[in-house]
């Protein structure tokens, strides 16, 4: 995410979206259109999302730049450049989380269990996380999830009839960090009339579509939101949450499950998509462990 500092978007406290240098998925340099790569054949080679980290070395533009206290080991900075920012910030920034009140998370992954982290900074007191692995609440727990729903045990009710009645007419704040329209329209069925909040941060498939009701719209009162990035500004806020994390204040350890090196980049991705890990660090060089 861009933090130019120039545009009316970047100087508003209101917004992390640069107006400047918009977010996209592109495989150039977001200024020139143009890739700073090549192989040794002089062939090119192209950027992902303006940071291209699977290389060595790689050319950002100054506005994805962030600078930060040197003292802080790369291999836990680095897990600010996203996934537990996103979540902590969606809690803090995005939803402004108040203390002493209830938060549903729909998906226990590192971004749901980052929410989590979050609201606890936040000091909320019900967590409630959501998800189909019964495993997730023991580690759920670690990071302030306090109650847990199986969304796949609720037996003829849905997932919002329970959390309704678990929370007595619904949550202050929803997150929904799965990417799938049907977890969304469930978060926002429980989510308080007058006040709730609920706030997206999963990816769904291209196309993805959500119904929502005019009439409930209208008559409940409930807020609908996304949240890129967790509607942290970098360059201000991850300084921010680095110098909690120095503090003891942010848990930023206890989300690294595995560091592996770059030739095992695939065994990365395989514990990944097994549910295996939660962050899995990658050295470009041979210091890493397993």
């Amino acid at each position: 995410m861009p933090d130019c500092g120039d545009c009316v978007d970047c100087r508003s406290k209101k917004s992390n979206l640069c107006s400047k240098l918009p977010f996209k998925v592109s495989p150039w340099m977001p200024r020139h259109e143009t890739s700073r790569f090549t192989d040794l054949k002089g062939e090119v080679l192209y950027h992902f999302l303006f940071v291209s980290s699977f290389s060595e070395y790689t050319v950002v533009d100054v506005a994805h730049v962030t600078k930060i206290d040197p003292s802080i080991a790369p291999n836990r900075a680095c897990l600010l450049s996203c996934g537990v920012s996103t979540g902590v910030g969606a809690a803090w920034r995005t939803a402004d989380v108040e203390k002493g009140s209830t938060v549903v998370i729909f998906g226990l992954g590192s971004i749901g269990l980052a929410v989590a982290e979050g609201a606890r900074l936040c000091g909320a007191t019900k967590i409630i996380g959501v998800d189909l692995n019964p495993d997730k609440f023991e580690t759920g727990k670690k990071f302030g999830v306090t109650d847990f729903v199986n969304s796949g045990n609720c037996g003829d009710k849905s997932v919002s009839q329970v959390i309704n009645e678990m929370t007595d007419g619904g949550a202050d704040y929803c997150f929904e960090c799965v990417g799938m329209a049907s977890l969304v329209h469930e978060a926002y069925a429980c989510c308080r009339k007058g006040w709730g909040k609920t706030i997206v941060l999963g990816v769904d498939r291209p196309g993805a579509k959500l119904s929502l009701s005019s009439y409930e719209v209208l008559h409940s009162g409930k807020s609908l939101m996304g949240s890129l990035f967790g509607g942290l500004k970098a360059k201000s806020d991850i300084p921010i949450l680095l110098k909690k994390y120095l503090d003891k204040e942010l848990q930023l350890d206890e989300f690294v499950t595995h560091e592996v090196r770059f030739d095992d980049i695939n065994k990365a991705f395989d514990l990944l998509i097994e549910g295996n890990c939660l962050r899995c660090v990658i050295w470009m060089d041979k210091q890493a462990g397993s």
